[in-house]
């Protein structure tokens, strides 16, 4: 017997979401979430999930998923997560955060790409992947998103890099 529906108006709905992956190219975002998750491993080992939003253009409002591995027993893992936290870190301008509050509600420039990948069932599928960030200098964020923050200004081009990171960074990486 099926199941009563009653004052439903699918005309009064909006279409639904597609989760096609984006095509590949520069996009001005905002992180709106972060949180530490554990992998299904369960060794030990977790992951930063980030859910970011796209600000502008015919893809407006997407999301976009990334992982960073930052608590991984498999250091090249750790070491390509610091890599790209490094580079979130300089694109927001914020090169020593203390927590990832700090790194949320401010625009930058994510450039994606498109792999080649599998579902659980085996089936060909699009993956979306980073290739890279840069600071949103130049490209106006829309003044309709709450809580945006304007990115902090670029240093001068002869001013002194950042230092390299901590053997153990801050952030307290598990070890094994």
């Amino acid at each position: 017997m099926g199941v009563q529906l009653t004052g439903f108006d699918a005309s009064q709905q909006q279409d639904m979401q597609t989760f096609d992956v984006l095509p590949p190219g520069d996009y001005l975002v905002i992180t709106t979430e972060c949180e530490q998750k554990q992998t299904k491993a369960n060794d030990g080992s977790a992951y930063l999930n980030c859910v970011d939003e796209v600000l502008d253009g015919a893809s407006k409002g997407r999301k976009v998923f990334r992982r960073l591995n930052l608590w991984n027993q498999n250091q090249t893992a750790v070491d390509i997560a610091q890599r790209e936290l490094g580079a979130w870190c300089k694109a927001v301008g914020i090169l020593k955060p203390n927590s990832t509050d700090e790194l949320c509600n401010k625009p930058f420039v994510i450039t994606l790409g498109v792999k080649a990948g599998k579902d659980q069932h085996g089936n060909a599928k699009e993956e979306q992947v980073v290739k890279g960030y840069k600071p949103a200098a130049g490209r106006a964020a829309p003044a309709a998103v709450p809580g945006l923050v304007a990115p902090a200004a670029q240093p001068a081009a002869n001013a002194p890099t950042a230092t390299a990171a901590p053997a153990t960074p801050p952030w307290g990486r598990k070890t094994a």
